[in-house]
C-alpha cells in the first residue's frame, strides 16, 4: 500500500495537458449516419475486453485500485458487452465513406489550441457501441503512447503503467481527442476527474447526444457510465467469444450472437454509441522532426529495465521475468507500485456496476441458472469491498 504522500504525487501526474472542453454538435447527421453504417455493414465486431487483454493483470493495469488479499482477479469479472472496431489506423481512413470525419480540419484546429502547438495530424479513430450495458471500470486511462513504445506497437497495459509512474514524460508523444457520444440513456453520461483521480470529479451530465470533450484522455482517469435497463446489462450467454453486428433482416436493430446463437437484439434508439478520434499534436517543428525520424525512441527493453530499477529504488521485490511483456506476476508488481487506489468519489448518479462475481461476499463466483448475478452490494459496500 503506498503512503498517502506517495499516491497524492502519482495523481497530480495524471492530469490532462489543459481542462476537458465540451462540444455540441460534433457531428452532422449524414456523419453520424455514415459512421453507424460502417459498423452496420462492416461487422461483426467483437467485445473491447477480448481485442486487448489477455488476463485481468493486464487489464486493471490500466485502471485504479486493488483486489484485497485472498482475491484472484479474473477477465469474466469484468466481462460487459461492449464492442469495438476502427475507423482509421496509422494516419489512414480505413474507410472512404468516411474520410471527411476522419480528415477533419476542424478538429485538427481543436487539438493544436489544445496544446497552444503548431502541427498536427490525425492518428486514429475507433467506435465503441453497445445495447445495455453495465460499466466495471472504476476509472482507466487510454493507452498513452511514447517514441518508440506505442499502442500500435506494445501492450495496453505497459503504455498504461508507463503513463502513472511519471518516468517518461520526455518521451511522451502529444495527443488530443474528440470524444463524441450519442445516446438517449437520461442516466448514462461520462464522468472524468481533471485534477487527478484523488480530486472531485466532474461529469458530461446525459443525455449525451451528439455532445463531446476535447481532452488529453490518456493522461486524465475517465469512465463510461452504464446504460439501459439493469436486467439486460449482461445478457445470458455472454462470453467472450460474443459479437456485434447488424441486424441483416432490419437495419434499425442490433444483434449480439455466441456463436450462432443470438443472446440480445436491440434497436438503434437502445444503443451507446462512441466515436473517438485522435490527433498527434507537435508543438513546433523540432518536435515534430525529433517525433517522425525516430532519432530518440524509447526500445522496449529500455522502457521495461526503468520500471524495474524505479520499482526496486522504491525498496519493492520485483524480479526480471523472461517475457516481462506477458508475465502475470511481473505485470501485477509493476502496477501495485504505481497504484493510487480508486478514485476519491464519483458524480451523483454515476456509480460504478459491481463486478459480476462473489467470491468477494462469501458465494460462488458466476451467474445463477437464471442467467442473473446473484444480489450485489451497495456501491459503498462495493468501493469498500473491492477498489481500495
Amino acid at each position: 500500500m503506498l503512503s498517502d504522500a506517495r499516491r497524492k504525487e502519482l495523481s497530480d501526474l495524471l492530469q490532462p495537458a489543459a481542462p476537458p472542453r465540451e462540444l455540441h454538435d460534433v457531428y452532422t447527421e449524414d456523419q453520424r449516419e455514415r459512421l453507424l453504417d460502417v459498423v452496420r455493414r462492416h461487422g461483426p465486431w467483437k467485445l473491447i475486453i477480448a481485442q486487448h487483454f489477455a488476463s485481468a493483470d493486464e487489464l486493471l493495469a490500466t485502471m485504479s485500485g486493488s483486489f484485497p488479499p485472498g482475491i484472484t482477479p479474473t477477465l469474466d469479472m469484468f466481462l460487459t458487452p461492449t464492442f469495438r472496431g476502427f475507423y482509421a489506423n496509422y494516419s489512414a481512413a480505413l474507410h472512404p465513406e468516411i474520410e471527411d470525419c476522419f480528415y477533419n480540419a476542424c478538429f485538427l484546429e481543436l487539438a493544436k489550441s489544445y496544446w497552444g502547438a503548431q502541427y498536427a495530424k490525425p492518428q486514429m479513430m475507433l467506435f465503441n457501441v453497445n445495447g445495455p450495458c453495465g460499466n466495471t471500470d472504476p476509472g482507466h486511462l487510454d493507452s498513452p503512447s511514447f517514441r518508440g513504445v506505442r499502442y500500435e506497437n506494445s501492450p495496453t497495459w505497459l503504455c498504461s503503467v508507463m503513463g502513472k509512474s511519471g518516468l517518461f514524460t520526455d518521451y511522451l508523444i502529444k495527443m488530443a481527442q474528440v470524444i463524441t457520444w450519442f445516446s438517449l440513456d437520461p442516466q448514462s453520461g461520462f464522468s472524468y476527474w481533471p485534477d487527478g483521480p484523488l480530486m472531485p470529479p466532474q461529469r458530461l451530465t446525459p443525455p449525451v447526444w451528439n455532445r463531446g470533450v476535447l481532452v488529453q484522455n490518456e493522461m486524465m482517469f475517465h469512465r463510461g457510465e452504464a446504460n439501459g435497463a439493469l436486467e439486460e446489462q449482461r445478457p445470458a450467454g455472454l462470453d467472450f467469444s460474443t459479437r456485434f453486428s447488424g441486424d441483416p433482416a432490419d437495419r434499425d436493430h442490433w444483434l449480439l450472437k455466441t456463436g450462432d446463437r443470438v443472446i440480445a437484439r436491440h434497436h438503434t434508439s437502445e444503443l451507446r454509441f462512441l466515436v473517438h478520434w485522435s490527433a498527434e499534436v507537435f508543438e513546433d517543428f523540432t518536435e515534430l522532426k525529433k517525433n517522425m525520424e525516430g532519432t530518440h525512441d524509447l526500445m522496449h527493453e529500455q522502457a521495461i529495465n526503468m520500471l524495474i530499477d524505479d520499482v526496486r529504488a522504491k525498496g519493492i521485490e520485483i524480479s526480471t521475468p523472461s517475457d516481462p511483456l506477458h508475465d502475470a506476476e511481473f505485470i501485477a508488481t509493476l502496477n501495485a507500485a504505481y497504484d493510487i487506489g480508486g478514485p476519491c468519489s464519483y458524480p451523483e448518479g454515476a456509480s460504478v456496476t459491481p463486478l459480476y462475481t462473489q467470491v468477494a461476499y462469501g458465494h460462488d463466483p458466476g451467474l445463477d441458472k437464471t442467467g442473473r448475478n446473484w444480489p450485489q452490494p451497495t456501491q459503498n459496500e462495493h468501493e469498500q469491498r473491492i477498489f481500495r
